[in-house]
């Protein structure tokens, strides 16, 4: 089985504490690609997640979890 990274918990966390991905970029100095990557379920920095957690103070658990990539036939 593969995993891959999903920031669905990260959007829930962001509705709650009232934030955008644009605040995280804007706040955090985080790239458009960064965000891009998040936004696809690709694998980022553990360093910009971490960022992340202490910005909105919260757990990890609140920012990324993993998924069962189903998509058998991807290149990486």
């Amino acid at each position: 089985m593969k995993l891959r990274p999903s920031y669905k918990p990260m959007e829930i966390t962001l509705i709650r504490r009232d934030k955008t991905k644009t605040y995280l970029r804007n706040t955090l100095g985080l790239s458009p690609a960064t965000i891009a990557k998040m936004s696809n379920g690709e694998f980022v920095a553990l360093s910009v997640i971490a960022r992340i957690c202490e910005d909105l103070e919260c757990k990890i658990e609140e920012v990324v979890e993993f998924i069962e990539d189903t998509n058998t036939g991807r290149a990486e």
